[in-house]
């Protein structure tokens, strides 16, 4: 099994961006956990991070027959985005919607998901275990 790990903008500053709501482990620190959890449930994971909407839309696109599932942190662009929205429908992997924080308790805006539409699972203020979860989840409903 091969999961795509995607993560939107800012969560390359992991550690140093708000750490009161986000935490203090780096996104290298991120990482490393998910490449441990991958080898311990036996998956392949190939993990990518961008600022930018378009490279999120095209990672999705040529994830059709190369991957399995997909776990997605589209971090601001949650609340704002149907073009993501628009390339998981079309491709229709597997995908669960993972947020490091407790989204829902936060500003208002936040409390819109445009991805959640295209997903079997959302996960939410579990932090950097939060993304563990969703492989967990993958792994065994794709079984």
């Amino acid at each position: 099994m091969k999961l795509l790990i995607l993560n939107g903008p800012n969560l390359n500053l992991l550690g140093v961006r708000e750490p009161d709501i986000y935490g203090r482990q780096t996104y290298a620190d991120l990482c490393a956990m998910i490449r441990a959890h991958a080898k311990e449930i036996g998956v392949e994971v190939d993990i990518r991070q961008t600022n930018y909407e378009g490279k999120l839309v095209e990672d999705i696109q040529n994830a059709l027959g190369r991957f399995d599932g997909i776990v997605i942190n589209p971090a601001a662009y949650t609340h704002t985005s149907v073009a993501i929205l628009d390339a998981a429908k079309a491709v229709r992997l597997p995908m669960v919607e993972v947020h490091i924080s407790d989204v829902p308790a936060r500003e208002d805006f936040r409390r819109v998901s445009y991805i959640r539409a295209a997903c079997a699972k959302t996960i939410t203020g579990h932090g950097l275990n939060g993304y563990l979860e969703a492989m967990d989840f993958l792994k065994k409903t794709m079984s």
